[in-house]
């Protein structure tokens, strides 16, 4: 790329935040640290040398400006979104930079396709929402499903977690969704978000050897409900959850994810199956790897690197699968995500 690139980091303190700032480096950027906590982000400085901080409030718009100040780019790693990603999208716009974040809330991603599209077409910029494993992962693998097709009846994407120990920010997230949704359960059908009160249920999902036929919690709704609709024609489209991972989140007692390896990695490990059904016709794509917040990093800098290199699709606010050729993107996550196309 030539002069390395600058990508603030908002919420770089966080437990995605710090993977990001680390893959960042290693891929060649020059992160800058930003965020709330003035102190947090001191604390990690000293793990990273001779990089820029930039402590930033998203209710003081000045200090944000001063974050993204001779910026190329920003990822936003800080939840929850629902109050962090208008107020820095707001700056990028500012500053005329492509915005990117992690976000797995669906209000929040839903709030940005909503409140950004028509602003950030008009200004040719880039808004990338949950460029995560959750909706930026699945979309990709349904959009890499898909192939030639324009449109298919329902997609399902199960996640086979080993587990799920819970970030603080996942938890806080959550709890900021749930009370959202008066405490409903959200699906996407008949074309359409739709809130309800019924139970959750459970199924058996056959998953791909080496895993095999696991139960998952049916329609244990993720993002992915926003960022597939908003640009495949799918009508129906449901998220699954493995059992031993959903009983891990709803559990209070389950800790944090603990560092297994020198990348500071869980031994947590994911198979994601994603299924598009067209008539009698399936077609599916699978993605393995280890740690869903770790293997994040990669989705999200992979994404910057590609929007400043202009390996995009289009302008606008876009999910990960209408901005980027999908299987290409998938190949290049090795060695974080294994992906396969089965047929």
């Amino acid at each position: 790329m030539g002069t390395a690139r600058t990508v603030t980091v908002y919420g770089a303190y966080g437990h995605t935040g710090r993977f990001v700032v680390a893959h960042l480096r290693e891929r060649g950027f020059v992160p800058v640290l930003a965020g709330r906590d003035a102190v947090r982000l001191k604390e990690l400085a000293e793990s990273f040398p001779g990089l820029d901080v930039r402590p930033a409030a998203v209710d003081d718009p000045a200090s944000l400006d001063r974050a993204l100040a001779g910026a190329d780019a920003v990822i936003n790693c800080a939840g929850p979104f629902a109050t962090t990603a208008a107020p820095v999208i707001e700056a990028a716009l500012r500053a005329g930079i492509p915005y990117v974040d992690v976000a797995a809330e669906i209000e929040a991603n839903a709030d940005t396709f909503t409140h950004f599209s028509d602003r950030a077409r008009e200004a040719g910029a880039v808004i990338v929402p949950a460029m995560a494993f959750y909706g930026g992962l699945g979309d990709l693998l349904a959009t890499a499903a898909m192939g030639e097709w324009t449109s298919a009846d329902e997609a399902n994407i199960a996640y086979g977690l080993s587990s799920w120990h819970p970030t603080s920010g996942t938890r806080a997230a959550g709890a900021v969704s749930h009370e959202r949704r008066g405490g409903r359960r959200v699906r996407f059908t008949k074309g359409r978000l739709a809130y309800h009160d019924e139970q959750p249920t459970v199924l058996s999902w056959p998953f791909p050897e080496p895993m095999g036929t696991k139960d998952v919690v049916a329609e244990f709704t993720m993002a992915d409900v926003v960022t597939l609709p908003s640009h495949l024609a799918i009508p129906e489209v449901r998220t699954h959850m493995a059992t031993v991972a959903a009983q891990d989140l709803s559990t209070p007692g389950t800790p944090a994810p603990a560092a297994t390896d020198a990348e500071g990695r869980s031994d947590q490990t994911f198979l994601v199956d994603a299924v598009v059904r067209s008539g009698a016709d399936e077609r599916r794509a699978v993605a393995t790897g280890q740690d869903i917040y770790a293997v994040t990093a990669p989705l999200a800098v992979e994404a910057v690197h590609r929007i400043l290199t202009g390996r995009t699709r289009t302008v606008g606010v876009a999910s990960a699968g209408a901005i980027f050729d999908a299987s290409d993107f998938l190949r290049a996550l090795s060695p974080h995500v294994t992906f396969e196309l089965l047929r």
